[in-house]
Order: C-alpha cells, then sequence, then structure tokens
C-alpha cells in the first residue's frame, strides 16, 4: 500500500513517530510537505513544494502520483485536513470531500451542521468584538467558554466567569489566534470557513475522547477515554482514563449523539476523533475531527479495545474497510497525562532510564527539545510531551503515571525569553 502524508507546514518533528509506525504496519510511506525541512523523511519518498498554497501542492502531488501512483493519502494533523481533501480530490483518491473537510476543520461551520443535524451542543455564536462577546455571555449566563473557530490543542480556549475576566481575555485570544502555529500551518487558497471568536455555553459535566470510525451510514466507536482532568480557566488535556467509566445507558447515549454528528458533518467514510462532554446527565458534541487523535490516544485504543486507529487511517485512506467493531473493551487499565512545565526556554529534559525503561510504561514521548520556548496560558498552550501507564487498577495506573512524571528533569533558562 502507497500512501501519501501530507502537510501543508510541517509540524516540527511532531508526526515522523506516526509515519513510522505506518511503514511498521506494512505501508509504504511518501511524504509531501508544502514547507519542510530538508532530510525529514528518506530522501526517495520525501519532496517539499516549496510553497503553502493550494494550487502549488497539488501540482506537486499530482506530478508525484503520475510516477508512484499513490493508494490514498492522509494527514495526522489538524491543520493538513483541507489539504487532504483538496489533493484527494484533485488527484481521484479517497477522501471525505472539501465541504465535509471544511465544516469538520472550522468550529462554527461544524457546530452549525452538528445543531441541523440533532446533534446536543452548547449554545454558541460567532463575535466580532468584545462587546458582542459580552452580549452573548450576559445571554448565555456565565460561565462560558471562549476558542478559536481555528484553533487545535486548546491554545486560546479560556473558560471565563465574569464580564471583567472576558474582557481580559478577548483581547489575548484574538491577539494570540493570529499567530497560532496551527493558524498559520493552513494552506494558503483555500477557504477555511469564518475565522474568529466563538463564545459558547459552557457544559458542566465530564468528558469522553473517543476514536471513532464512520463507514457508509455506520459510525463505530473504537475507543473511549474518560478525560478526567481537574480544570481551571485554561483546557490542559492532562490527564486520562480507561476503560471508560460509562454505563451501557450513557453509552448508547454517546453512540447516538457521535452518529447525529457525522452525518450532520457529511462524513461517509472517515477516521473520527470525536469529544463529547455531559451536561444536565445528557451528552453533548465538543468536536468531531477527521484525523486520530493525538498524544497517545492510539496506543490506548490499541491496549484498551483492540482498535488500531493508525491501521483505520491507512486503510480508509485506501478506500478500505478497517478492522473496527462497536465499543469492546479488552479490561486493561490505562492512565495518561501530559508532561507540563513553567513558561521558559528549554535547556535540557532528562528522562531516567528508570522511567524511559519501565514495562509500567506504554507510551512516552517528549515533543519539546533544548531551546524551545514553552508558553503556558494565556500566551500559549505548550506542553513537553506525554507519558501513559498501565497497572492493575486504574488508581495504580495513575499513580504511576503521576510518579514518573515527577522524576523527568526539565532546565528552563531563566528568566523566560522569546
Amino acid at each position: 500500500m502507497k500512501l501519501l502524508a501530507l502537510e501543508a507546514v510541517q509540524n516540527a518533528g511532531y508526526y515522523q513517530s506516526r509515519y513510522q509506525q505506518i511503514e511498521e504496519f506494512g505501508g509504504t510511506l511518501y511524504v509531501l510537505n508544502g514547507l519542510g525541512q530538508e532530510g525529514y523523511w528518506p530522501a526517495d519518498r520525501y519532496r517539499i513544494a516549496g510553497s503553502k498554497h493550494i494550487d502549488d501542492i497539488i501540482k506537486a502531488a499530482q506530478e508525484w502520483h503520475a510516477d508512484e501512483a499513490f493508494d490514498g493519502v492522509l494527514t495526522f494533523s489538524e491543520s493538513g485536513v483541507l489539504t487532504v481533501a483538496a489533493v484527494a480530490e484533485a488527484l481521484g483518491l479517497p477522501g471525505v470531500g472539501l465541504d465535509a473537510a471544511r465544516i469538520s476543520r472550522n468550529k462554527l461551520l461544524m457546530r452549525e451542521a452538528q445543531e441541523r443535524g440533532g446533534a446536543p451542543v452548547p449554545r454558541y455564536r460567532l463575535v466580532p468584538d468584545v462587546d458582542a462577546a459580552l452580549k452573548a455571555a450576559e445571554e448565555f449566563g456565565y460561565p462560558i467558554i471562549l476558542k478559536p473557530t481555528l484553533g487545535a490543542a486548546s491554545n486560546f480556549v479560556f473558560k471565563v466567569d465574569s464580564a471583567g475576566e472576558l474582557r481580559t481575555r478577548f483581547p489575548q485570544a484574538l491577539e494570540g489566534m493570529a499567530g497560532m502555529s496551527w493558524f498559520q500551518m493552513e494552506p494558503d487558497g483555500l477557504d477555511l470557513g469564518p475565522y474568529g471568536l466563538l463564545v459558547e455555553s459552557f457544559l458542566d459535566g465530564r468528558e469522553m475522547q473517543i476514536e471513532a470510525l464512520a463507514w457508509d451510514g455506520e459510525v463505530y466507536l473504537g475507543s473511549i477515554v474518560d478525560r478526567i482532568t481537574i480544570e481551571g480557566n485554561t483546557f490542559d488535556d492532562d490527564a486520562h482514563q480507561a476503560p471508560t467509566t460509562l454505563d451501557a445507558d450513557q453509552l448508547a447515549a454517546v453512540h447516538d449523539v457521535v452518529t447525529k454528528a457525522a452525518h450532520a458533518q457529511g462524513l461517509k467514510r472517515s477516521v473520527m476523533h470525536a469529544e463529547v462532554r455531559f451536561h444536565q446527565g445528557r451528552p453533548h458534541m465538543l468536536e468531531i475531527a477527521v484525523r486520530p487523535g493525538g498524544g497517545g490516544l492510539d496506543y490506548f485504543a490499541r491496549l484498551s479495545t483492540g482498535y488500531c486507529p493508525i491501521r483505520a487511517t491507512m486503510a480508509v485512506a485506501a478506500g478500505v474497510k478497517p478492522e473496527v467493531q462497536h465499543y469492546h473493551p479488552t479490561g486493561v487499565h490505562l492512565a495518561g497525562t501530559c508532561l507540563i512545565s513553567a513558561p521558559g526556554r528549554i535547556e535540557q529534559i532528562t528522562v531516567p532510564p528508570a522511567v524511559a525503561e519501565s514495562d509500567r510504561v506504554f507510551f512516552l514521548k517528549i515533543t519539546a527539545k533544548p531551546g524551545d520556548l514553552v508558553r503556558r496560558p494565556p500566551d500559549g498552550n505548550n506542553i513537553l510531551g506525554f507519558l501513559c501507564t498501565s497497572g492493575a487498577t486504574f488508581d495504580e495506573a495513575i499513580a504511576t503515571a503521576y510518579e514518573f512524571a515527577a522524576q523527568i528533569d526539565v532546565r528552563l533558562a531563566l528568566p523566560a525569553t522569546a
């Protein structure tokens, strides 16, 4: 199976480990970046278009496809969703289509589609200025959520408790989203949908992160992981639990909501990362992205349910139905945490062998490197990486995760300078 991975702008080395998984699973992977670094992937299977304009990326993909006859195109990046849709369409390969990709990338278009499709969603409004935001917040009631329409990884997403706080957070989010890497990595020359800030009503219950599949009218919840973060006014996706604690009735309700939302977004054949949050006992949609979830969620899925989002991505890209069943946990207890530090310029990160080599660690990935600037809310939402552990019980697994995370030494330059 020949597959072409795409990014309009290369996100450092973030997806290399997943590219390597594709090859471990029997695929032959080619990589095309609009803008990228030389030497990123084996030279005979790597090209740089030299531009992030979609026309240039499509041209480069067409020329390469004429030589290699790719079976499919894919991305693991939220910023690559529209690029993949456009290239797949131009090459005549399987894809979700540009309209569905746009809806699934832009949070306002997504909300509108989900609402039309009958999926419960928070109240929402696109707000062009702080006065409009204040008016929406007064109508919805505090706390509210302030978020970019083209955001990712919880960057510049704030829970706001008062009008005074909203007056502070609005300009921070407005300024921050323009320079946000996830926005800067989008291709030029494509309609991305409305660009701005949303005010949403706050959902007060627990949250699930789901690796799912839409295939010819059926939606499968391959993996469900509970998000167990103790929240403040910013959103660090920093602690997870599997298997889910949902009971049978709650599981059925979540499946119904995700199915309605996927159909409403126009997703007929797609891998999906869905986020659902309960409110007053009822599941509501947060989002459905047309890519696998990040961090260690693919490892969570394989160990906790036997579903592999990476293999599923490969199969869907080639137009083949993946191996999948409705949610069926294995009974293995897993926990995961993001690695978070204070803001500053990284000098050194040291992971002791007792952590790196432990058989209780099933996923450890350090995404930051010396020289990187760690920005924390309200200036950004950078993390150091991910650590996921197993145990005989969840309590044992999460205790191990926190114990090991505390042993990872991070040295920062002081003061933090840009």
